[in-house]
């Protein structure tokens, strides 16, 4: 199939874009949502600006669309533009929902009404089992915000291990928090993965705190070669 990946440089969509390549799917482009709110119900908003860095760095393209973030409205710039990739040949849109209703239902609707497929190849996966799947294979990930009891600021810009995931089942069992973040506890980003042909290196950021919330704001990034050891050999 043609795809298109909803694509926001965080784990879920990250995950999906490797989903696809392992289905064999012929990806077409990345497609990022631009929320001008932060609040956006639909749409990932910290380090946005990164998905550049991302396409870069897997070497596929990326398309930006622009929405005010207005609950519900939102979907309309989202459905406008995988209508014109649909005459392009789309086939297929993917998403990285992992439990919310409410993100897969509206995605699932639009593309029922424009007969495109709606992959979310993430569904319902066990939390736990999902984040350690990540580390296994080889993802690095980092948060770029949180808000939610429990995680607080040295959370920012960290990476997620599986030390980190023993501590999130805690902080699960103490404050209800997702271990995946699937109820919005925390936004994060990926560096690199096994499909990535550069990785991410971040220069400056700053962390931003604000009483019980925070963000990770990169300021500045490059991208780095991957080194091949086996050349050594």
């Amino acid at each position: 199939m043609k795809s298109v990946i909803l694509y926001s440089g965080g784990k879920d969509s990250t995950m999906a874009v490797y989903e696809a390549l392992n289905n064999g799917d012929e990806i077409y482009a990345l497609l990022a949502m631009h929320s001008r709110n932060n609040e956006s119900y639909m749409f990932h908003v910290p380090a946005i600006h990164m998905v550049d860095y991302c396409s870069a760095a897997m070497e596929i393209p990326s398309i930006d669309v622009l929405t005010d973030g207005i609950k519900e409205e939102e979907l309309n710039d989202l459905e406008h533009m995988l209508r014109r990739l649909k005459d392009k040949g789309v086939d297929a849109v993917y998403s990285g929902a992992l439990e919310s209703v409410y993100q897969k239902s509206r995605i699932d609707k639009i593309c029922e009404k424009l007969d495109l497929i709606s992959v979310s190849p993430l569904w319902h996966k066990d939390p736990i089992e999902y984040m350690r799947q990540i580390v296994d294979l080889g993802f690095e990930v980092i948060l770029t915000s949180v808000s939610a009891y429990g995680l607080d600021e040295k959370w920012l810009g960290k990476t997620i291990t599986h030390e980190s995931i023993d501590e999130l089942i805690q902080l699960n069992e103490k404050y209800g928090i997702h271990p995946a973040f699937e109820g919005g506890e925390a936004e994060t980003l990926v560096l690199d993965a096994p499909f990535y042909d550069r990785k991410i290196v971040i220069d400056e950021a700053d962390i931003n705190w604000h009483f019980d919330s925070g963000t990770y704001d990169i300021k500045k990034a490059h991208l780095e070669e991957k080194y091949d050891y086996s050349l050594d050999k």
